[in-house]
């Protein structure tokens, strides 16, 4: 996803995504270790989606304290 998509949704709604994204990459490391992966490039995406994430979380609380 892009950060522009990131940056329209709500902390809840980020949280909830952050959540989802974190459970893909536990599944997809269980897979790497037992062989079993279909698509070893999405690891890499899915570490990236979580830190854009993240910094849109943080972008927010930031305006959030002006």
């Amino acid at each position: 996803m892009k950060p522009v998509d990131f940056r329209n949704m709500t902390v809840d709604e980020l949280k909830a995504k952050e959540a989802d994204f974190r459970r893909e990459l536990f599944n997809l490391r269980f897979q790497q270790a037992t062989g079993e992966m279909e698509n070893p490039k999405r690891m890499p995406a899915v570490r990236k989606d979580i830190a854009r994430i993240l910094t849109v979380l943080h972008e927010k609380e930031r305006e959030g304290g002006k």
